[in-house]
């Protein structure tokens, strides 16, 4: 495939993420990072800001673009000439919901198919939630995003 997008809220990014662009980056020409504007879910951090993080975290990564997109996922795979979308799985969990999205996705928009990439062993028990959590009591969580992320959540924390 030549153009493959990796969508997320990314609220932080963390080396979960990273691992998962670094792999899919590997089986596509050009990959998009595609960070949503407005997830379902509330954010702690705008859109810019995870926009920020994102390309600060890919820097010098060849052939990763890092955009912000708002509305229908496949909407704008379709017009960024995307063939894919990555998404990652951490667990069994994770996966009756994502393949419900892809099913959803292929009938919206039968040309897109979707690839699952485990996350590495090393990642699997990593989320961005779970990270939140633990900066918002104090630990250090640099061993879990990136540094430009771990600033930031240290900035909006204040820990």
């Amino acid at each position: 495939m030549r153009v493959v997008v990796y969508p997320g809220s990314f609220d932080p990014v963390t080396y979960g993420h990273v691992d998962v662009i670094r792999r899919a980056r590997r089986i596509t020409e050009k990959l998009i990072v595609a960070v949503a504007k407005s997830p379902a879910k509330e954010t702690a951090f705008s859109a810019e800001e995870r926009l920020d993080m994102v390309r600060e975290a890919t820097r010098g990564l060849d052939g990763v673009e890092v955009n912000l997109f708002d509305g229908l996922l496949v909407e704008y795979a379709r017009q960024v000439g995307a063939e894919g979308i990555i998404r990652g799985l951490r667990a069994l969990s994770d996966f009756e919901y994502e393949f419900q999205m892809a099913l959803t996705n292929r009938k919206l928009y039968e040309p897109i198919e979707t690839i699952f990439l485990m996350t590495s062993e090393s990642y699997s028990y990593l989320s961005s939630s779970l990270i939140k959590e633990i900066a918002r009591l104090g630990a250090d969580i640099s061993s879990f995003v990136p540094p430009a992320a771990c600033r930031k959540m240290k900035e909006r924390f204040g820990k």
